[in-house]
């Protein structure tokens, strides 16, 4: 938890600190994107405050001292104004759910909504007055303004959403296979934005049938355990309060994002889910697995692990010749999905 206080803490100084420099270099413009370094696409950085924005409530659900408590808030407070500022919708989207189902989630969730509300506001105060206030009284011009996104456009996700399900109807049963989206190119994107759409596209109705009986299981799970132990001041039970806001955001996010695509997301849900997993309840002491199943996964795992290294190792030292080729071929913005330029589709000649 310090790691993440720590990570949001510094991305939020790095944040003020760009935008200190902006207000006062003179150059005339306020130019929000310059803000969001660290991330090849600013979704990406939303998507990471998707995960980290309902975890910065765990010290406040703890502390005792009032000190701690105000720092913590400020901090919270300024991420939200980072939040805000990215305009990505599907950050916003997914809080919003996620403060939503904590309201009925009983005592606890109700005091985890407590601390994120005024600080969402805090922090929508804090970006009018930075880019509002500030901005006019110097005479700013403010470029990539989050207050433009605030429309029901879909930003042409319907065009790989239908392209999405071009492919489920072509083959229902396997998919394409995965990473396939990104094997049948489209001026948009190398992945539908969808969770459920992909993971039917590229591997089939009843793999994506099952998935979502195992998420839908697991959520189920936990959110009967949230509200038994609504009352509860345990350390752990407030830690899965706050675990199970990050998992629904990212969840409601990944309907119109690409939270299971970017690797980055990818580790933050993993951490995320593997932290449920093992801070949950069992209702019946779990069955030992079998010893020949257990080393089974545990071969398969490390040879998964290692194949990625070995993809890691063949690429790296061709990716800008592979950038330039795509650029040769399709022209455009890159399209992430495993690295930042993930079409695999070839022109044919």
């Amino acid at each position: 938890m310090l790691f993440i206080v720590f990570i949001c803490a510094f991305k939020s100084f790095d944040f003020l600190t760009l935008a200190f420099h902006s207000l006062s270099s003179g150059v005339g413009t306020l130019d929000a994107d310059t803000f969001l370094r660290g991330f090849s696409n600013k979704r990406f950085y939303g998507q990471f405050q998707t995960f980290t924005l309902p975890l910065l409530s765990l010290p406040l659900l703890l502390a005792s001292k009032r000190t701690t408590r105000l720092w913590v808030f400020v901090l919270l407070a300024i991420w939200w104004m980072v939040a805000i500022s990215g305009g990505t919708r599907g950050t916003w989207l997914g809080m919003g759910v996620a403060g939503c189902l904590m309201v009925i989630c009983g005592r606890s969730g109700r005091r985890w909504f407590s601390w994120q509300l005024p600080a969402a506001a805090t922090g929508l105060l804090l970006f009018w007055f930075v880019f509002g206030v500030l901005a006019d009284h110097l005479g700013l011009t403010v470029v990539n303004f989050a207050g433009d996104r605030l429309t029901t456009s879909l930003s042409a996700r319907d065009v790989i959403w239908q392209q999405a399900w071009d492919m489920i109807r072509e083959r229902p049963w396997l998919g394409f296979g995965p990473m396939h989206f990104a094997d049948i190119h489209n001026p948009i994107a190398a992945h539908p934005h969808q969770a459920i759409l992909q993971w039917a596209c590229e591997w089939g109705i009843p793999s994506t049938l099952l998935v979502m009986w195992l998420v839908g299981r697991g959520l189920w799970a936990t959110f009967r355990l949230v509200r038994e132990r609504a009352d509860s001041n345990d350390p752990v039970d407030l830690l899965r309060v706050c675990l199970f806001a990050s998992l629904i955001g990212a969840l409601t996010q990944s309907m119109v994002d690409g939270v299971i695509v970017m690797p980055y997301s990818q580790l933050w849900l993993s951490l995320v889910v593997g932290w449920l997993m093992g801070i949950h309840v069992w209702k019946s002491e779990p069955a030992k697995p079998n010893a020949f199943i257990h080393w089974s996964w545990m071969g398969i795992s490390t040879a998964a692990v290692l194949f990625l290294v070995y993809v890691v190792i063949r690429d790296v030292p061709h990716l800008d010749e592979r950038n330039k080729l795509y650029q040769q071929q399709y022209g455009g913005h890159f399209q992430p999905r495993f690295w930042a330029q993930g079409v695999i589709a070839i022109k044919p000649e």
